[in-house]
């Protein structure tokens, strides 16, 4: 009589020859957990990195219109002639011996 088979050796005999090295096993398995279940897997990183992207895009953005800004409070405080300009303009104050039409568009 010849030794019987264990379950083990007949799973091995079915797997292809690559299945059958545990460092390649081991190595696939944690390239899948990295991948898609770890704390920082791929999907997380890349969602994170979307994020930094358009966070970044505000940043820029704002950073125009505080020059901007800047520029413009520049030209205001410049001369009385401006402010006086600025004043009329968006606070609709008027002299003494003015009437003020407001036309919205």
């Amino acid at each position: 009589m010849g030794k019987k088979a264990s379950k083990w050796t007949l799973l091995t005999e079915v797997l292809p020859k690559p299945m059958r090295n545990k460092f390649i096993v081991v190595t696939s398995v944690f390239v899948l957990w990295m991948v898609f279940f770890d704390r920082n897997s791929f999907f997380d990183q890349y969602r994170l990195q979307s994020t930094l992207d358009e966070l970044e895009n505000k940043k820029e953005y704002y950073q125009q219109e505080i020059l901007r800004d800047e520029e413009s409070s520049k030209d205001l405080y410049k001369s009385d002639k401006s402010r006086e300009k600025f004043v009329r303009e968006n606070y609709y104050m008027k002299k003494s011996n003015e009437e003020v039409f407001i036309i919205d568009k």
